[in-house]
């Protein structure tokens, strides 16, 4: 299990812990976090799931594939540091990971 901490855009927190092999996106449903919404269920293609990795986990996280960079063009919020969660998986050097959720998921 890898801890994974979400913040709502109103401050909000929550630490959960995320399945390693599972996605942040995974992890958040499971957990019932506010502000993501996965219409697509994980297969990259709505853009729902947008989170914003704190600076400090960024190279960490690593940055998004050509496939996802489409998806951000459709995304709100966009910032540096924004990911879909769908894309992000858990693994064991996650452990620790902070993201924000956006005011609003949405294309």
């Amino acid at each position: 299990m890898a801890k994974i901490t979400f913040i709502e855009h109103d401050g909000t927190k929550h630490t959960v812990d995320g399945e390693i092999g599972s996605t942040v996106m995974e992890t958040a449903l499971r957990n019932q976090i506010g502000g993501i919404v996965a219409e697509c269920g994980g297969a990259c293609t709505c853009a729902t799931c947008l989170v914003h990795v704190d600076e400090a986990w960024s190279p960490i996280v690593g940055k998004p594939s050509a496939e996802e960079e489409d998806m951000l063009d459709f995304a709100f919020e966009v910032k540096p540091t924004s990911r879909l969660s769908c894309q992000i998986k858990v693994t064991e050097a996650l452990d620790g990971l902070i993201v924000n959720t956006p005011a609003y998921q949405g294309r």
